[in-house]
């Protein structure tokens, strides 16, 4: 807990930014919904033959997983809080309209029916009658979408939107505990926050209150619209992982090594490539074997400094899974120096540009290397295999599972995308799975994390690297590095082509002058 509190401190500033954005995320997208949920609500409640369509789409996009939609949206809307904020409006108008139209509905007739024996017309009705009648309904579906949206804002941080969701996945991917809680805890907080203050307002008298809560709405919209509104950005605008983001082979290393100061935002690397396709962003953080290094003719700035390690890729095995079925490692074995980097560059890029499917791609190199053999329907016991979320596991857990099931009698459940470097490993010592392609670079500074002077030693070597890695896993995990495949995916800095070619940018110093002199300028 002591070292919880010590993280907090040390990133208190960060914290607070990331927490206001949160809210502001969180707060436009919900009166948004609730500008167009509340009048749709009233509609359909008067115009029952549209209840069915209208609640129908808008069920529809609850159903849509939430990062496939933040994915839709950056074609239309880019990168940053706009596609965010669209998203999670689409997210809470369902349970906004939903109950508008059930409060409506649900009020007694007789007393619809008084008030149009006294003279109402249609609109005093509604606004004198029906509405504060609804409004302890209404504002039950506005808490629940205020609550939903909280949790969905976590994901913002894939595209550049901010949020607390920069620190949840920048923990998992680092394997940090301590930044994983200081965004999970403060997410769950608001969520309660939020959820009791209109627990409040629910209970309120709304006659009463209406018009203090409408100047309320009226100042949280403009303060939340305005701190939102993206600057005019006429520098070069870097885009980084979360991962990347903790890494001193990462932004801390390019501030410390290089005096790199460029405007960064957070952003996956599922939709990192687009938006630099798409001139979002000027620089990316990304990894050397990427398929889509050629398909968006992207250059490779040279890491000068050599603050990259290096990331040869092997499978991380379970001593015990070894040890029970040893045919195992020779069946891994076979694709030992087969996979140069080029080659991995172009079976990424037939997935990530060719849309072939990991399975298509795996078993056309293997029928290319003559390593494809008809799977044996082996039943001597089944190895688990598992997989980050990126392309490149995806493939080589393909190949893995060809060449277990073509050589052995054992068969294969595979447990792909399991997210970043902390959910596999964890599976792994858990015994949730049996194996995973590894990096050295990451099971030296991520996992193993050892002091400064001892990364700096081995960093620049690739046989020290992984003989270090190997002994380290092997005594504190009872983990096997078996051989690696051949191929380096090293981090890397890249920038297009022609913008790198104009500004005459080769190389990582390159960059830092070339910011410095705009600067200075």
């Amino acid at each position: 807990m002591e070292g919880f509190w010590d993280f907090l401190v040390s990133q208190q500033d960060k914290l607070l930014r990331q927490t206001v954005s949160h809210i502001q995320l969180t707060i436009v997208s919900v009166l948004a919904a609730i500008a167009i949920g509340v009048p749709l609500g009233i509609l359909i409640a008067r115009r029952k033959r549209l209840a069915g369509p209208i609640l129908g789409v808008a069920g529809v996009m609850q159903t849509i997983p939430s990062i496939a939609l933040l994915g839709f949206m950056i074609p239309l809307l880019g990168i940053g809080a706009a596609p965010a904020i669209t998203a999670l409006f689409l997210y809470a108008l369902l349970p906004i309209i939903r109950n508008t139209y059930t409060g409506i509905t649900g009020v007694d007739a007789t007393v619809k029916e008084a008030a149009r024996a006294m003279g109402m017309s249609k609109k005093q009705v509604l606004y004198k009658v029906e509405l504060p009648l609804a409004m302890p309904v209404m504002i039950a579906g506005i808490r629940t979408a205020t609550v939903i949206n909280v949790g969905v804002a976590t994901l913002a941080a894939y595209i550049a939107a901010g949020g607390l969701g920069e620190f949840i996945f920048g923990g998992i991917a680092l394997n940090n505990t301590n930044m994983i809680l200081a965004g999970a805890i403060p997410a769950a907080l608001l969520a309660l926050c939020f959820d009791f203050i209109l627990s409040r307002v629910q209970k309120a008298n709304w006659r009463k209150y209406k018009l203090k809560l409408g100047f309320a709405g009226l100042l949280l919209t403009t303060f939340a619209g305005y701190s939102m509104l993206p600057a005019v950005n006429t520098k070069l605008l870097a885009g980084f992982t979360p991962e990347f983001m903790g890494r001193m082979d990462g932004d801390l290393g390019l501030k410390k090594y290089y005096g790199l100061q460029i405007p960064t935002v957070v952003i996956s690397d599922a939709v990192m490539y687009q938006a630099m396709y798409e001139g979002k962003l000027d620089v990316v953080s990304g990894y050397s074997t990427d398929g889509r290094i050629r398909a968006f003719d992207l250059t490779i700035l040279e890491d000068d400094k050599h603050i990259f390690p290096p990331y040869y890729c092997a499978p991380l095995v379970r001593n015990t899974t070894l040890q029970q079925f040893p045919e195992l490692a020779d069946a891994l074995a076979l694709l030992n120096g087969r996979i140069n980097d080029s080659v991995m560059t172009y079976l990424n890029y037939q997935a990530d540009y060719l849309h072939h499917t990991p399975e298509q791609v795996a078993s056309d190199f293997l029928r290319g290397q003559g390593l494809l053999k008809a799977s044996r329907h082996g039943k001597k016991g089944v190895i688990r295999i598992g997989s980050k979320i990126f392309t490149e596991q995806y493939i080589l857990c393909e190949m893995y599972r060809l060449l277990i099931e073509g050589n052995t009698e054992l068969s294969v459940a595979s447990k792909t995308g399991l997210g970043g470097t902390k959910i596999c490993f964890d599976a792994l010592m858990n015994d949730q799975i049996d194996f995973y392609p590894e990096y050295t670079g990451t099971g030296l500074l991520v996992i193993l994390q050892p002091p400064e002077t001892t990364t700096a030693a081995l960093m620049r070597d690739k046989d020290s690297t992984y003989a270090y890695v190997k002994q380290q896993f092997n005594t504190q995990y009872q983990l096997q590095w078996l051989p690696p495949i051949g191929f380096n995916n090293a981090y890397a800095l890249m920038m297009r082509k022609e913008t790198a070619a104009t500004l005459r940018i080769s190389s990582i110093s390159d960059l830092t002058n070339y910011l410095t002199q705009k600067r200075n300028s």
